[in-house]
């Protein structure tokens, strides 16, 4: 990740080698940096203005908010480092969160005790293929190790019930 140190020297790469900043990266509304590009837009909501943060590669941008008036309270405050760098930060910190969530829908699990008092667990792993939907069941051991796998249905509802079901053997193989 690059990090901008001042609006006029220079940036660093991932590596910590130094770049000169090109002009052509930084505009009162349009930057360059750190794998982002900040566009200031006119919000069609409203008479103001809004910011549109799009990672590098992508075509629609992955975070849009509000952007501030500059002093004639006509135009948009120009970008500057420091908005720049908390418009990064924002922006990475909704992909994480985007990406948190979207883990969480596909991988779950729960603990069950079986017979003799033993504590398994039992995740559900959904592989959402367009062609293929399905999800996987897997019988973990106390030291985490795969006891046994089936393959079931993409919507297959994980819970302590439908996971003790499984365990004696009473849920169909999709």
């Amino acid at each position: 990740m690059a990090t901008t140190h001042d609006a006029t020297d220079e940036t660093h790469d991932e590596v910590g080698q130094a770049r000169p900043v090109r002009p052509e990266d930084q505009d009162p509304k349009l930057w360059r940096g750190q794998g982002w590009t900040a566009r200031v837009i006119k919000n069609e909501d409203d008479d103001g203005w809004a910011v549109e943060m799009t990672c590098d590669g992508q075509s629609e941008p992955s975070l849009v908010g509000p952007w501030t008036m500059g002093r004639d309270k006509k135009n948009p405050k120009p970008l500057d480092a420091s908005a720049f760098a908390t418009l990064v930060k924002t922006a990475n910190e909704v992909l994480a969160r985007h990406v948190q969530q979207r883990r969480a829908l596909l991988h779950r699990n729960v603990t069950v005790a079986v017979e003799g008092g033993a504590r398994v667990r039992v995740d559900l792993d959904v592989v959402p293929d367009e062609d293929d939907p399905h999800a996987v069941l897997t019988e973990r051991d106390a030291a985490g190790g795969i006891v046994r796998r089936s393959r079931v249905a993409a919507d297959f509802k994980l819970t302590a019930e439908s996971a003790r079901r499984w365990l004696e053997g009473g849920v169909p193989e999709a």
